[in-house]
């Protein structure tokens, strides 16, 4: 599916063609383990990336990214994260040696030049989620997500996107959101990305 309008073209995804399985040899990579005495997840993906050797739907996914200039993320946030699926899109796409190296991190990750931003929902209220309230500050539930692995793959990051407690809202609010996100989708490239560093979370 494409989502197209003068300064947006994006290909969306409902639902990563990768299954979510347990991060297990099989699924993700082909051919023999680089340690069969001691199987590491990272290590194993990392070493089948550098052969070739990822499984083609990883390789597609990856092609995706490398051709993108801005990610967008959009999910209902759940237990405080992204949905596993999502999560597990990160795990078995974002590999090292492709995203990322242990010598080039954050700003200097391999996929710098590339921005990305979090869009999505929440059952409880804004209040909820302030440094008052009860979850805590949203930066904090952000930190994994934008400087764990956007910004340490070396991806800048804009300002997320949060429509609070939709289901829990009139219809009339609920138009007003999507339009308020439609009308940001216009002019996402004149913002600028968010300092992304543990200061901006944490002050």
């Amino acid at each position: 599916m494409f989502l197209t309008s003068k300064s947006l073209t994006s290909v969306l995804r409902q639902y990563p063609i990768i299954k979510s399985e347990a991060p297990q040899r099989s699924p993700a990579m082909a051919g023999h383990l680089h340690n069969s005495e001691a199987f590491n997840y990272g290590v194993e993906t990392w070493e089948a990336y550098k052969r070739g050797a990822l499984s083609k739907d990883l390789v597609e996914e990856q092609k995706k990214v490398q051709e993108a200039d801005l990610l967008i993320f959009q999910f209902p946030l759940f237990w405080f994260n992204m949905p596993a699926i999502l999560k597990g899109w990160m795990d078995r796409v974002l590999v090292q040696g492709f995203a990322y190296d242990l010598s080039k991190a954050y700003d200097g990750g391999l996929l710098q030049g590339k921005l990305s931003l979090f869009s999505f929902t929440t059952g409880g209220g804004q209040e909820m989620y302030s440094k008052e309230g009860i979850g805590g500050d949203i930066r904090y539930v952000l930190w994994p997500m934008q400087h764990g692995i956007m910004h340490f793959c070396g991806v800048k990051v804009l300002e997320p996107h949060i429509c609070y407690a939709p289901e829990n809202v009139s219809e009339e609010k609920r138009k007003e959101m999507l339009a308020a996100w439609s009308q940001r989708l216009k002019t996402l490239w004149k913002e600028e990305p968010i300092d992304c560093s543990p200061e901006w979370y944490f002050k």
